[in-house]
């Protein structure tokens, strides 16, 4: 089994289970880029808030410095925290909105998945062999090779963009401050669209490599299928012992219902019907035993041992037997054949008694 190809699709059974351990797949960069996007958005958003807020920080603590001969200890610690202040709460909205989006994002492709199996300690983790095949493994290399190119198309694409705006930058010392903040927070968020643009496609390609990689995980060997298929279905050889437990059973209850019969019908030795009619609880005869052959033969001798008439009709025995099922009334195009017999029967124990 070791060495068997692992060619089969993974079970529903094994898609289930490895989604309760946490396993699926999800691409962090796709993650990363949605939220980067996002928090610059959210930038651009804000900005006018950051740079009024900032701008009455600035004024308070010129004014401060200036009306002060020397700025005391308090005065300090009002400074650096008023600066806290609107840094924290930049930071947070910031923050926020990537939390967000990060859990957005890995909520969608995982499909609302949340498991603590992950946050169990792993010691196999701790194994040094175990920790150099994943570092030579297909998708560390995969992680290598995308990295490079990550920072390869980071480098080209900001490069080039610097390059056509380098000769703007002259024009910045000639307009006022807020004039100065706008253009370059349009540069940088163009910037970042530029490499978004780019890393989207990086993202997307990784996004199906990723489901791709987890589908040649989850394969299964057709051992594997086999194994799990039984754990499911249960053994065949279990289930063909209960089985057969199970009609041995019903075979001994049979047995057992043969002596509370009114008659048998043979044919005269490959079929027997037992037959019992309860006026109170049923409208027709009920077949309480039948069997062929050796059965037969069991049926008829344990009806003779218990003083159950036996009586032998070919056509009649082998009609019933075919039509009718075990503890079922006959159909109804054998009543007056039975009825005749019945009569006979109880007429006969009458006489006897």
């Amino acid at each position: 089994m070791a060495g068997e190809e692992k060619t089969e699709k993974a079970t529903g059974k094994k898609r289930q289970d490895e989604r309760k351990k946490g396993n699926v797949p999800i691409s962090r960069d796709v993650v990363i880029l949605v939220s980067l996007i996002g928090m610059f958005f959210c930038t651009k958003l804000v900005f006018s808030d950051i740079y009024l807020n900032f701008k009455q920080y600035l004024m308070g603590f010129i004014g401060m410095t200036a009306s002060l001969e020397a700025v005391s200890n308090d005065a300090a610690t009002d400074i650096a925290h008023n600066f806290m202040l609107i840094f924290v709460k930049i930071c947070a909205i910031l923050l926020v909105v990537s939390i967000l989006l990060s859990v957005v994002t890995t909520a969608f492709q995982t499909k609302m998945l949340f498991s603590t199996e992950s946050l169990k300690p792993k010691f196999d983790k701790l194994n040094p062999i175990n920790g150099m095949k994943r570092m030579f493994s297909l998708r560390s290399l995969v992680e290598v090779v995308k990295g490079l190119i990550k920072i390869t198309i980071l480098f080209v694409i900001i490069y080039q963009y610097i390059e056509k705006r380098v000769i703007e930058l002259p024009d910045l010392l000639t307009i006022d401050l807020i004039s100065g903040c706008i253009y370059v927070l349009d540069t940088t968020f163009g910037l970042v669209m530029t490499v978004a643009i780019a890393f989207a496609a990086i993202a997307g390609l990784d996004y199906f490599y990723q489901r791709w990689d987890y589908e040649r995980q989850m394969r299964m060997t057709k051992q594997e299928v086999k194994e799990e298929y039984k754990q499911m279905e249960g053994d065949p050889k279990v289930k063909g012992k209960i089985k057969q437990t199970q009609m041995k059973m019903a075979m001994s209850r049979m047995m057992q219902a043969v002596p509370t019969a009114d008659v048998v019908i043979k044919n005269p030795t490959h079929f027997a019907v037992a037959l019992k009619y309860d006026p109170e609880k049923n409208q027709a005869p009920v077949v309480v035993a039948k069997g062929q052959d050796e059965l037969a033969l069991r049926i008829i001798r344990i009806a003779e041992e218990n003083d159950v008439y036996v009586m032998e009709n070919k056509p009649l025995a082998r009609a019933i037997y075919a039509a009718t099922e075990l503890n079922q009334e006959i159909p109804a195009d054998y009543y007056g054949a039975i009825a005749e017999i019945l009569v006979y029967v109880y007429k006969l124990k009458n006489k006897l008694q």
